[in-house]
């Protein structure tokens, strides 16, 4: 990201822990501030954790909270979501996705001694620290639409395989309200294979595929982030169908032990099942622009 923007305007990072050589999962949940004097609007988000600790960090979740009028803190809304090998997120112009003033970043770190991946040192990692970098829009930067990042479970299909078996979930999410697809990040841990993403019509019937993600590995996630004239425009009524697929054979090289029961769970050897979507939320003439505007492109295309 510093390449392309310079750089963050923002800077996080954790408290430093210690992650032993060996053993089970761990977690740290530290709450660090912004210092941010007003409201801006994002323009990419980066997390990156320092030097070794790549090694060791399954995951690092963050986001923004806010001090209430009861001095009690309250979650605004999800930040970004790390997981190994992820570069970043690029927010699209025109929308928002607001971070508040005075606001702290919540880290969900989840750590894996011992490491994971080609990177794998397994040995002590001092001082384990995460650091957040957030490059923000000019203050008087004009938008038409806010944008937000949220998981979307998929739930439909029970996620247990037992020794050398496979497994299917799927997801499904509708709005009352006309959305654009920004961009797209399926998670999974050891055992994911592939993961879709599917556009429902009901009126017509007819299903789109509009992302799909195949050859997993766990150890390289990443945000596929749509371009601005073919993020996928979703009616209001439309369905977002969600898609993972999961091996727990031999034949998936990623799998180190199909003599195990899996199941759905936070820990590395269990399996998970959702996504990262961004979305801009849109209003019934938003979208109808957009949807012109596309058409006119194409005839001059073509």
């Amino acid at each position: 990201m510093a390449a392309e923007f310079g750089p963050p305007d923002i800077v996080v990072g954790t408290p430093g822990i210690e992650v032993p050589s060996a053993g089970n999962d761990m977690w740290f949940s530290p709450q660090m501030p912004t210092n941010l004097a007003e409201e801006r609007c994002i323009k990419a988000v980066q997390v990156k954790p320092r030097g070794d600790a790549k090694a060791v960090v399954h995951h690092a979740n963050s986001s923004v909270e806010f001090l209430n009028e009861d001095g009690e803190y309250e979650r605004y809304g999800q930040l970004t979501e790390y997981a190994m090998g992820k570069l970043g997120e690029i927010i699209p112009d025109g929308v928002c996705r607001v971070i508040p003033p005075d606001s702290y970043i919540r880290w969900d770190i989840h750590m894996y001694p011992g490491g994971l991946g080609a990177t794998a040192v397994n040995d002590v990692i001092e001082g384990n620290v995460v650091d957040l970098g957030i490059w923000l829009h000019p203050a008087d930067y004009e938008y038409e639409y806010k944008q937000d990042l949220s998981l979307y479970g998929i739930r439909e299909g029970e996620l247990v395989m037992p020794p050398h078996g496979t497994a299917m979930t799927q997801g499904f999410k509708s709005f009352d309200h006309p959305v654009r697809i920004d961009s797209f990040q399926p998670h999974g841990h050891l055992r994911l294979r592939s993961a879709s993403l599917e556009i429902f019509y009901p009126e017509t019937g007819r299903t789109e595929i509009i992302g799909m993600v195949s050859n997993w590995s766990a150890v390289w996630h990443q945000s596929h982030i749509y371009e601005d004239d073919v993020a996928p425009l979703i009616p209001a009524g439309a369905v977002l169908v969600m898609k993972q697929w999961f091996d727990n054979t031999a034949a998936n090289p990623n799998n180190p032990d199909p003599d195990q029961w899996v199941d759905g769970g936070s820990r590395t050897a269990d399996e998970m099942s959702h996504a990262w979507i961004a979305l801009t939320h849109l209003d019934e003439e938003g979208y109808d622009r957009l949807v012109e505007e596309r058409k006119e492109k194409a005839k001059i295309i073509s």
